[in-house]
């Protein structure tokens, strides 16, 4: 699974520009589906056959895209300027490599150096405005020969293995909830299952209501990337959860609260087979279980997440052992769910 991993982060695949991820899995799974579907938003929906056909239609769902940068416009001296895709804090920006569309041109992302500015100005945080884009270019002309405006930018993709047992990547989330998928569709399995690799999660969960409506699932697993703040200077409840105590297992964010039954047996099932979790101690961030909770009549909606320290950032962190626990867990819930 790793490898995989590692390869789905060097993908780049900003909100609305999915393409790379999506080729790289259509390819893969081709020779496993019983059935591909795409739609019109980007979505790649992949159903295959199961030991056990069971009454109910269930979907696990992971998305493909990563938040970046978008290019709104290119200087007379050739410097790009740039708005968000996805919640990024503008602070782990200055000084960051990045890949601007196709191309891939790369550019850092600068401004105004530290002996520049005034002493109001070093206490303040930099606005998005004062921010740019360097790709080399002398002119607009010849940034123009390289880029276009609505252009996506990812970050680096550098893909590390570190410390005792550390992943450092860029879209861990979700990449990683992808490759739970991609092991799965490769996979015997236990029962018939629908995979949903969804689209702009990150700009609002929109791929994810047309892929609801498309597959009609009653048992939807969100497969996720979820924020931990175990790093100096949070405390307590603060740190949400922490990387080394397990897959997180919530119960509620801000987008959603989970079906009770379907928490209990997720977390009856880690308890069985020795799989550690933890759950969140704050109400925070959200999935795209909030729009498939509520697609049709509704959806009993789950998740398993893996923490990711630094996330929506180039340096995301997550622990190795914990991404191959969600592919387990994944894999004991189709188990679970081929009994009933």
């Amino acid at each position: 699974m790793l490898d995989t991993l590692e390869t789905l982060c060097c993908l780049s695949g900003v909100s609305g520009n999915e393409d790379e991820v999506r080729d790289y899995i259509l390819e893969r799974v081709m020779p496993f589906a019983d059935e591909i579907r795409t739609d019109p938003m980007g979505n790649l929906m992949v159903f295959k056959k199961g030991e056990v056909s069971p009454d109910q239609t269930i979907m696990l769902a992971a998305h493909m895209d990563e938040v970046g940068l978008i290019v709104t416009d290119i200087t007379d001296d050739g410097f790009l300027k740039f708005a968000f895709a996805g919640g990024i804090d503008r602070r782990v920006l200055p000084g960051k490599r990045v890949y601007v569309g196709e191309s891939r041109t790369l550019g850092v992302v600068g401004m105004k150096a530290v002996h520049m500015t005034d002493a109001k100005e070093r206490k303040e945080l930099s606005e998005l405005e004062d921010m740019y884009i360097d790709i080399g270019a002398s002119d607009r002309k010849s940034a123009e020969e390289l880029v276009r405006l609505g252009d996506t930018v990812s970050f680096d993709d550098t893909v590390i293995r570190f410390g005792d047992g550390f992943l450092k990547a860029k879209a861990i989330d979700d990449r990683v909830g992808c490759a739970t998928m991609l092991e799965l569709i490769e996979s015997r399995l236990p029962c018939d299952c629908w995979f949903a690799f969804t689209v702009q999660e990150e700009v609002g969960c929109r791929g994810a209501v047309t892929a609801a409506r498309s597959i009609q699932p009653d048992v939807a697993l969100i497969l996720e990337g979820t924020t931990a703040a175990d790093i100096p200077g949070v405390k307590g409840a603060d740190r949400i959860c922490r990387l080394g105590q397990g897959v997180v297992i919530p119960f509620m964010d801000r987008g959603t609260i989970y079906d009770k039954a379907l928490y209990g047996q997720l977390t009856a099932i880690a308890d069985k087979n020795e799989i550690s979790w933890q759950t969140k101690t704050r109400i925070a961030g959200g999935t795209d279980a909030s729009v498939i909770q509520r697609s049709m009549t509704g959806v009993r909606v789950a998740a398993v997440s893996v923490a990711v320290r630094n996330i929506h950032s180039p340096a995301g962190v997550a622990k190795i052992s914990e991404c191959e626990a969600q592919l387990r867990l994944a894999r004991l819930f189709l188990e679970d769910m081929a009994k009933a």
